[in-house]
């Protein structure tokens, strides 16, 4: 693909991208950090590039304590971000230096801090239960004190765009008071995450016509908004925008710091990270749901598998004359790829294309494609699925070829049983029959449920002669009923693994066990392919 990233020379302080994931995003139901989880979190997003990183709430959070104390010990050598601690201002009618608040802010030795304040009359009214002249007040004592204990605060209007739309001159007031008492960037808050684009672009120019201020913006996703409304504030004005990765946080989420940052460098050409760390967004998202301990959004924006994935033939036809025909980018800027599904849509382009990404050249055998697609089409009729089987694929793909040597076993036959046992104990006892180099071999092991069972005999059966067994293991197990009754048709994935990676396999019977043999001696099979000097095997 000839399209590429925009040159990219990094804004420096121009331009903030601000990341609050181990503070907002960890209000997500789910996510736990640890503090060791925590200082994780912040050395990938400061590998990425991210100028701010909220590390959480000192003096509120033991956990948050610890891991600025941990900090600041030299645990967090940060090379681009500015470490920032989250907190409050003082409380009403107590100075900000007596305020206990006020002075763990000071203690984290954070060099930035994050004020939240009121903005919204209502709830200076009612949750504070204090005036608007006393919550600037508040405001101002608070900011004056941090700026002139040599720390840079920006200020979290918190609740801004609802107040500003009740009460306009309340929410001005408190930006006022914090950029007159020396705050850098006054954040424009969505905090209950109800705002359109078209809204917040309005509100971020005439705020910004208003006041002069430099403004930032902090979306939540309650509409499902929350990038396109980073974005629009963005283009409105706004030099500072926090997000979190992945969209974590509290009810729907927070902007995703992945979607908006790709957003940002690649539609609108903003250098906001530094040379070369665009490619890193793939890796850091999928790095950091691990920690998080989340799946991977599979249809995450820029950064998910399948968000360069093409499986309508239409698209394929396309992809294979010009990759950027169906991509709104090259998936390689920010360290992703483009995957070709070969499903029941699949048309002949697919095919090939998904053979090369296998490593298979279809080109040159036209009746192996034709093969191929009729295969896949009668059998996903009968409800296989191979977009989530690639290893079954590329053994229906080297077979059509020719390029598979007879399976290293023959079945003779299998047999499984299931015992309860007065202790209430549940076994499964499978045995095997196979012939393996011309010789025959029964064994018989036991196993939790009837595939551990299997896949332990026929392990035992092959093993003396395939040692290389020892090191596959099945990782995971899906089970899919795909027709009601006592004749449904049960569809299988199983995914294996070995020490360079890991593969899934499909099979598909009206008979769970037959559905599950058939996906392990794929798993199998295609372990074979991937040992040196050992056939090709089907």
């Amino acid at each position: 693909m000839s399209r590429t990233a925009p040159a990219a020379t990094p804004l420096g302080d121009a331009f903030h991208v601000y990341d609050t994931t181990l503070r907002d995003g960890a209000q997500r139901e789910g996510i736990s950090y640890s503090v060791a989880d925590k200082l994780a979190v912040a050395r990938h997003l400061d590998a990425m590039g991210v100028g701010f990183v909220e590390g959480g709430w000192p003096g509120a959070l033991p956990k948050d304590t610890e891991f600025f104390a941990r900090a600041a010990a030299g645990e967090l050598d940060l090379r681009h971000a500015a470490l920032v601690a989250f907190g409050a201002t003082r409380k009403a009618g107590v100075r900000a230096a007596d305020d206990a608040q006020v002075r763990a802010l000071l203690d984290s030795q954070a060099p930035v801090v994050t004020l939240v304040a009121k903005s919204d009359r209502r709830h200076v009214e009612r949750a504070l239960r204090t005036d608007v002249a006393e919550n600037c007040a508040m405001v101002a004592d608070t900011v004056a004190f941090l700026v002139g204990e040599g720390r840079r605060v920006f200020l979290d209007a918190e609740h801004f765009f609802d107040g500003y739309a009740f009460d306009p001159e309340t929410s001005l007031r408190v930006l006022d008071a914090a950029m007159t008492a020396g705050a850098d960037v006054a954040v424009l808050c969505d905090t209950n995450g109800g705002m359109l684009p078209l809204g917040i672009a309005d509100v971020v120019t005439e705020v910004a016509a208003r006041t002069g201020f430099r403004l930032g913006i902090h979306c939540q996703d309650d509409t499902g908004c929350a990038v396109a409304n980073s974005v629009a504030a963005v283009q409105a004005g706004a030099t500072h925008v926090q997000c979190t990765a992945n969209g974590y946080g509290e009810r729907a989420g927070n902007a995703d710091l992945f979607a908006v940052v790709g957003n940002l460098v690649t539609k609108l050409g903003m250098p906001v990270l530094p040379d070369g760390a665009l490619g890193e967004l793939t890796r850091t998202s999928h790095a950091l749901a691990e920690i998080a301990n989340i799946a991977p959004d599979t249809h995450q924006a820029y950064v998910g598998t399948s968000a360069f994935a093409h499986k309508a033939g239409l698209h394929a036809s396309a992809i294979k004359v010009d990759p950027e025909l169906y991509n709104h980018m090259n998936p390689l800027d920010v360290g992703n790829g483009q995957r070709v599904l070969v499903t029941e849509m699949a048309g002949r382009a697919s095919v090939e294309l998904k053979g090369s990404e296998l490593g298979i050249d279809l080109a040159g055998h036209p009746d192996a494609v034709s093969s191929v697609v009729a295969t896949v089409k009668e059998r996903e009729a009968h409800g296989w699925s191979f977009e989530a089987a690639d290893a079954s694929l590329e053994l229906l793909m080297r077979e059509a070829i020719g390029d598979a040597s007879p399976a290293p076993f023959a079945l003779e036959s299998y047999r499984v049983i299931t015992e309860h046992r007065a202790d209430g104990e549940v076994v499964a006892e499978a045995t095997v029959k196979v012939v393996v180099d011309g010789e025959r071999m029964i064994a018989t092991s036991e196993g939790n449920g009837p595939v551990n069972a299997l896949d332990a005999a026929l392990r035992a059966a092959l093993q003396p002669s395939r040692p290389w067994l020892a090191g596959v293991e099945l990782a995971d197990y899906k089970v899919r009923i795909l027709t009601r009754g006592t004749g449904a048709v049960t569809r299988v994935l199983i995914e294996s693994t070995d020490k360079a990676g890991e593969w899934t396999t499909v099979g598909v019977h009206g008979n769970v066990v037959e559905a599950s043999w058939l996906a392990l001696v794929d798993a199998l099979a295609y372990a074979a392919l991937r040992v040196p000097g050992e056939p090709a095997a089907r």
